[in-house]
């Protein structure tokens, strides 16, 4: 999972910086608006709408922009429709990557993304050419400082979750898809509420890199997140503690 777990551990810390540009915002929008359109405006009855109310919540945003989000995903107001793809390709030193884009022009979209991909050392592949390599997993993070990570183990194994693993600066869940939202509404329950939680894709295998092409990746994943019609970058790459250390 160390791949896995670095990327995401790095965008949870470069969040506020990406909320500072509004590119988080924009992002959200198109998730609240397709959740909606696709499971309906009721939190309670839509798991995934749900999900991402959370985390416009977690990212600040005002919650009038929330509300005409869900509003253009039922009807209730004008709004463009966004097509969910899918785009696989490779980084640096062969690194496998998978791309969730919502998208109202394909061509637009994998123009960028092709573009990003190029100008950092990667290439976009055909269907197919990685997802294999990756599973469809739920990870909630609790920070370690305010729950006691036994504690939040047994709470969460108990609820069915899959895994349980803790760092210095984050204790990671994970969990099949359709066990995340009985083991997230049980950890808050038994008193551990999540810092981030997100259905996520998790890697099979990794691959290490060091020096230029670790640099590389990086930069590659941030110009990839930042692409306004991508929503979520999947990399199974794997950096050292100390190479990261050098890098970040």
């Amino acid at each position: 999972m160390s791949g896995h777990s670095k990327w995401s551990t790095i965008k949870r810390k470069k969040g506020a910086a990406d909320a500072k540009r509004g590119k988080i915002f924009t992002k959200l929008i198109r998730e609240l608006s397709t959740a909606a359109r696709l499971g309906g405006g009721d939190p309670g009855a839509n798991p995934r709408l749900r999900l991402v109310i959370d985390r416009a919540r977690a990212a600040n945003m005002p919650k009038d922009n929330i509300e005409r989000g869900i509003q253009k995903g039922v009807g209730g107001a004008e709004g463009e429709r966004f097509e969910e793809v899918v785009y696989e390709g490779y980084g640096p030193g062969g690194v496998a990557i998978l791309l969730e884009a919502l998208t109202d022009n394909r061509n637009r979209t994998v123009g960028e993304v092709r573009h990003v991909l190029t100008k950092f050392g990667g290439n976009l592949g055909a269907s197919g050419c990685v997802s294999y390599l990756f599973d469809k997993r739920g990870l909630i993070v609790v920070d370690p400082g305010a729950a006691d990570p036994d504690a939040v183990m047994e709470a969460a194994l108990e609820a069915g979750a899959e895994d349980v693993v803790v760092s210095d600066d984050a204790i990671e869940v994970v969990t099949d898809p359709a066990s995340f939202e009985g083991v997230r509404q049980a950890l808050d329950a038994a008193g551990f509420q999540a810092s981030h939680a997100e259905i996520t894709m998790q890697p099979s295998t990794t691959v290490a890199l060091e020096g230029d092409q670790a640099a590389s990746m990086l930069k590659l994943s941030d110009a990839l997140d930042d692409l306004d019609d991508v929503q979520g970058v999947f990399a199974n790459f794997d950096i050292s503690e100390e190479e990261m250390a050098n890098l970040v």
